[in-house]
């Protein structure tokens, strides 16, 4: 105990069990930030707290965590184990996952990806969501690389985590992210020996499930660079052709969206699409699920329109993330029907349109963030529309759907217009990301970030990377199980970090 003169006592801290160990021997508090602690940031020094996670996830024994799957789902896995022939051939994936390879959890969750798949492939309508037609390809890929396999496994509990609102789950996609996060960086780390599309395919899936600014830029940044290096050595590969294309239409956007001096209309951007989103949800009675997620795209656009428009790029991608959230699940959601209906068709155009609407008012993301992955998608649908087998079903509760699907005619073809260019080579230098983003992720040279203090718009801390095991209500409300009834449109909370990530 200290005595009279004994001089200041030392000021307690929070102890933290699974700190980096600098700051250990500091003797300070690690704040166990995924992948580097600020700490070391600030100091400049490495930290290996993303280390010690890694092998806190790898060398636990404890019982795999629950993965909730239907009775019928499970005989298949079951079925998958005894036999080893992969339950969904439809799918075409050569070579598919070997069961014995993996853990009866990592087999639920290649299984929830698989039957997702199938039943869009089947249904013909796997090209109206954003990755299912891309998933055979990757599920190939992962089955011959462990690194594709961990930020598949990660994708596919991201998305279980926000269907079931399950935090267990949650933490099993934050494990097997920053798995699939340590071993990117061992690959760009010696990347004249690695393969590019197995680094393009981890890169691509961890850019999917970005929950902040900084992750998901610097993956971005490290995707045209490993493009840009494929196309300087004329090496090319399915995945890499696909982005090729999507990163030229992004280029083509952004290039002639600067020759307009015109600044967008903000107010009027969201009233139309307010007024768009209204229109359809006045038409859904009798079709609950359908209404209640328009319900939600509008009160959200509604929140926007009384929000200050967002200055940085931080700000602007914390406003517009749940949006991107959304278009990955809610069109997967709806379109596990038996066959497509117009007013599903109808409310997945409206948010793929959204997408599109909004892209002008968060110009630091580019086009790249949320509009230039929805318009193959929105297409399709539009197309699919105007086919004779849909054209015959009776339109939406007596509404005209001609006239419910002129905004997301228009939004495409207004989109479209403004990504007509010629492919061109592509120059990382053109994208318009400043302060060499591309090195502040872990798996492309990591640098030192600058960090602001709070986020004053969403109340999300600032500089918090992707796969931190600190991240509260990842993936939560508002979750496909019965969407309520009401949207509290006054509830400033709904923007606050636990419905946002």
């Amino acid at each position: 105990m200290a005595g009279s003169g004994s001089g200041p006592t030392r000021r307690s801290h929070t102890k933290s069990r699974k700190g980096c160990r600098t700051c250990k021997r500091r003797h300070i508090r690690c704040d166990e930030t995924f992948p580097q602690c600020r700490n070391c940031t600030k100091h400049r020094v490495q930290c290996d707290y993303s280390q010690s996670i890694i092998s806190d996830g790898e060398g636990t024994q404890s019982p795999d965590p629950p993965v909730t799957l239907t009775p019928g789902a499970e005989s298949h896995v079951d079925q998958w184990q005894q036999t080893g022939k992969f339950p969904y051939p439809d799918l075409q994936m050569h070579p598919s996952p070997p069961a014995h390879q993996y853990s009866c959890t990592e087999l639920h969750l290649i299984h929830h990806l698989s039957v997702i798949t199938h039943q869009l492939h089947r249904n013909g309508t796997s090209h109206l969501a954003l990755w299912t037609q891309r998933m055979p390809h990757l599920l190939s890929i992962a089955s011959v690389h462990p690194i594709v396999m961990n930020a598949l496994l990660a994708f596919s509990a991201s998305h279980l985590a926000w269907v079931h609102n399950s935090e267990e789950t949650r933490r099993l996609s934050l494990n097997y992210g920053s798995i699939a996060l340590n071993r990117l960086h061992e690959a760009i780390c010696s990347f004249s020996q690695a393969d590019p599309e197995v680094v393009l395919a981890t890169s691509m899936l961890l850019l999917w499930q970005a929950t902040d600014w900084r992750s998901w830029s610097s993956l971005r940044s490290g995707i045209q660079s490993i493009l840009c290096a494929m196309q300087s050595t004329n090496s090319s590969s399915p995945l890499a052709q696909l982005l090729t294309e999507e990163e030229a239409r992004a280029v083509a956007f952004n290039t002639n969206k600067h020759t307009t001096t015109a600044p967008p209309d903000r107010i009027a951007i969201l009233q139309d699409l307010i007024m768009a989103t209204s229109r359809l949800h006045s038409s859904l009675p009798g079709n609950d699920m359908e209404a209640a997620w328009i319900h939600h795209l509008c009160g959200y656009v509604e929140q926007l329109r009384n929000l200050e428009a967002p200055r940085t790029a931080e700000q602007q991608f914390n406003l517009l993330y749940r949006l991107r959230k959304w278009l990955f699940w809610v069109p997967v959601l709806l379109l596990q029907a038996e066959a497509p209906q117009k007013p599903t068709l109808a409310v997945i155009a409206h948010f793929y349109a959204a997408a599109i609407a909004l892209e002008p008012l968060f110009p630091s993301l580019g086009s790249s963030f949320c509009a230039s992955m929805t318009l193959s998608p929105l297409e399709a649908i539009i197309n699919l529309v105007d086919a004779p087998d849909l054209k015959n079903q009776s339109d939406i509760s007596g509404t005209d759907m001609t006239a419910i699907m002129q905004y997301p005619r228009q939004m495409a073809a207004q989109f479209r217009s403004q990504t007509v260019q010629p492919v061109l080579p592509l120059d990382h230098t053109s994208y318009g990301y400043t302060n060499g983003v591309g090195n502040l992720s872990p798996a492309f040279s990591p640098a030192a970030p600058q960090y602001g203090t709070s986020s004053s718009y969403l109340d999300l801390p600032c500089g918090q990377s992707s796969f931190t095991l600190s991240m509260q209500g990842w993936g939560s409300q508002p979750s496909p199980a019965f969407p309520p009834p009401t949207f509290a449109m006054d509830d400033y909370s709904t923007f606050t970090a636990s419905a946002w990530t």
